[in-house]
């Protein structure tokens, strides 16, 4: 018999998730999501790509500006949910709510937990240079990403895949994987394994302080971070263009051999001297501009070899 559920999400990370279970033939009694935030030029309010999501399926969709409190715990406890999906919501969730489903919440949570705790574990992973990573669910509890672990998939990390690429393995992985753990709890064969209390690490939200590309690191960790921030704020360096400097983000790199002062620019094809050996730039994109081949970008400003950037 399918459950009756109440999903709660934001990004487009959870999408994939709500469709699934949608699909599937669970009844959503409601999806909860922030609500829309003013964003662009025009300063519009945008909704959440799960609230866009949830009004094509014709779902209710609710937008509190707090959990806290009774009036919140009832309105809750009112949709008879046997359960809840939460999937980057952006919002703590109380104990007062975190006890009302019979069968408790659950996250889909994008790593292989106790690694990665927090809110970008999939950037984190990345920048660390994490050979493989994974999604975790689990059924949550009232510390950060502390609670039980039902089921989990692994991931290799490619050595240049970033951010953006591993955000949409993982987000259709979590949904499989979400969809399998409710059939698990329709059937009443979902266990669940109490997290390692070794090998835990936070996944702190990215401070666009980070974003600055440090030429002196070395070439693995300057390619790290380039891929880990990727699309989104993206990692930036300043190149010359004319009297000026130009900001400019790299979206994609690849390890490249050569040496010299960091941040020299070796080859017309983008390669640049790290702290150690060198990368190449293989995507970037100035402020207002399509993205671009690096080598597109040097010749278009007349950059040769030797020219540094900052």
């Amino acid at each position: 018999m399918p459950l009756r559920l109440v999903f709660m999400g934001t990004p487009d990370f959870a999408v994939p998730t709500l469709t699934e279970i949608v699909g599937q033939g669970h009844d959503v009694a409601a999806v909860y999501t922030r609500a829309p935030a003013r964003s662009g030029r025009g300063m519009e309010a945008r909704k959440s790509p799960v609230h866009e999501a949830a009004e094509r399926f014709g779902l209710p969709v609710l937008t509190p500006s707090s959990l806290k409190g009774e009036e919140a715990a009832a309105a809750f406890a009112a949709h008879g949910a046997d359960a809840a999906i939460v999937i980057a919501y952006g919002m703590i969730l109380p104990k007062s709510i975190l006890e009302v489903p019979e069968a408790g919440c659950f996250n889909v949570h994008a790593s292989l937990l106790p690694r990665w705790r927090g809110a970008a574990p999939i950037q984190r992973a990345i920048m660390a240079g994490d050979a493989e990573t994974g999604v975790a669910i689990m059924r949550m509890e009232a510390g950060l990403d502390t609670g039980p672990v039902c089921m989990e998939e692994r991931v290799a990390i490619g050595p240049d895949m970033t951010a953006g690429d591993l955000h949409d393995v993982l987000a259709r992985l979590g949904a499989d994987l979400m969809v399998r753990a409710l059939g698990a709890i329709e059937r009443g064969t979902l266990d669940a394994v109490a997290q390692s209390d070794e090998g835990v690490t936070y996944a702190d939200k990215i401070d666009k302080a980070e974003a600055r590309i440090d030429w002196s690191q070395p070439a693995a960790r300057v390619h790290d971070r380039i891929r880990g921030l990727s699309p989104f704020p993206g990692a930036w360096c300043e190149v010359p263009a004319g009297d000026k400097a130009d900001r400019v983000k790299v979206l994609r790199s690849e390890m490249a051999e050569g040496a010299g002062t960091p941040g020299t620019l070796l080859e017309e094809d983008g390669t640049v001297a790290c702290g150690d050996a060198a990368i190449r730039l293989v995507q970037v994109q100035r402020a207002g501009k399509a993205p671009m081949s690096g080598a597109d970008l040097l010749r278009g400003l007349r950059l040769e070899p030797g020219t540094q950037l900052l």
